[in-house]
């Protein structure tokens, strides 16, 4: 199992360096004795699984779909859209993605089973409290939950790859997640290692199904997910940039808050994020220039017309559309329609002007015909 030991190291010696955060000892604790144990446990169980289930060395990863963009674009909305369809797809639920075996997960799912069928849901019925505790409070922001659908990248943390590091630690001028793209020392290591967790999640659900990704992070992996899945779907979800970089901005700080860093601890990795959200617009642009098999998604219409939106990205990607599915649509567009953020935020509590995000995404202004603060200054 691939495991990151460049990237540990610099976490390793950027929390050592950190003499006056309180959190200083917790974290260290973590990343010498935790991370080592759970990576050996996770490393012996990867390699079980080829001798416990040989189907795996012939499971193959037909026609995946990625859901890409930039974050709070409706990305998420998207993709538990598209994962209602489970005749067709498969996609990781955030508790498995803790674990990369599939062993690991057959056992969990045989535990669950029997504390079902044994002890009434008394385990589950705990979790089920302690999720509500932790995740309730932020599902404004995002509805997260050990039993929801969540973003594929965290099934990386195992290989000590995932975003997870950036909201508990301001370390986006560490280690970066976003260029893989760019990283050809990393690139193969990295999608060998997703791809075998991709391959285990198939066979947990039957084998026969299409895997189904979302993730913002993967807007810069676009160039890499093509090389390793030739016939892969990508879908792009796109939204006024205006609405979703200072939103996300607004989610990583209070995230970063919540956890006790001060202004001056995450200035570097905030002014980082400010340059990724332009990049998750451009490279994916760039990457698919001349990829037959995508679509966009217009957050306007997904959300005005998540029916409608999502019939016309299945027609692009070639998928048909079963009755049962047809169905679960009509339900939930008028559901969907009503949704409305609690979540509030300004560009000014960023540095960041509506001039130079029109400026630097102007490409996608005139595309999308966004409102636009230039063009209505000129014309007065």
């Amino acid at each position: 199992m691939y495991f990151d030991w460049d990237y540990y190291w610099r976490v390793l010696r950027h929390v050592w360096s950190l003499k006056n955060w309180p959190g200083r000892r917790r974290m260290l604790w973590v990343l010498l004795l935790q991370t080592p144990l759970v990576t050996a446990i996770n490393t012996a169980f990867f390699l079980l699984d080829y001798v416990f289930f040989p189907r795996l060395w012939w499971q193959k990863v037909k026609t995946p779909v990625f859901i890409v963009g930039h974050a709070r674009s409706g990305t998420t909305l998207m993709h538990r859209l598209m994962a209602a369809d489970g005749d067709r797809f498969s996609y990781f639920l955030y508790w498995e993605t803790f674990f990369p075996s599939l062993l690991q997960k057959k056992i969990i799912r045989g535990l669950g089973w029997l504390d079902a069928k044994v002890f009434g849901a008394a385990i589950y019925t705990k979790l089920k409290r302690w999720d509500d505790k932790t995740f309730g409070p932020f599902r404004h922001m995002h509805d997260m939950s050990l039993w929801n659908s969540e973003e594929d990248q965290f099934v990386m943390r195992a290989a000590f790859v995932t975003q997870q590091w950036s909201t508990d630690l301001p370390v986006l001028d560490v280690i970066d997640l976003f260029h893989l793209d760019q990283m050809p020392h990393k690139r193969k290591r990295w999608m060998r290692f997703y791809k075998e967790c991709v391959k285990r999640q198939l066979l947990l659900n039957g084998g026969s199904h299409i895997h189904l990704s979302k993730n913002p992070v993967m807007s810069g992996w676009v160039g890499s997910l093509i090389e390793t899945f030739p016939d892969a779907r990508i879908v792009v979800m796109v939204r006024d940039p205006k609405e979703c970089i200072p939103s996300l901005l607004k989610l990583v700080e209070h995230s970063w808050r919540h956890k006790g860093w001060k202004p001056e601890d995450y200035r570097s990795s905030l002014a980082v994020m400010r340059q990724l959200s332009f990049e998750s617009f451009l490279h994916p642009a760039e990457q698919l220039r001349n990829y037959p098999r995508y679509c966009r998604v217009d957050y306007r219409e997904l959300i005005s017309n998540p029916y409608e939106a999502v019939h016309k990205a299945y027609r692009e990607l070639g998928f048909d559309i079963s009755k049962d599915y047809d169905d679960f649509l009509t339900s939930q567009s008028e559901r969907e329609k009503r949704h409305q953020s609690l979540f509030e935020y300004t560009l000014d509590e960023f540095d960041l002007s509506e001039e130079v995000i029109e400026s630097e995404l102007a490409e996608f202004y005139e595309q999308y015909n966004w409102p636009r603060r230039i063009g209505a200054s000129e014309s007065a």
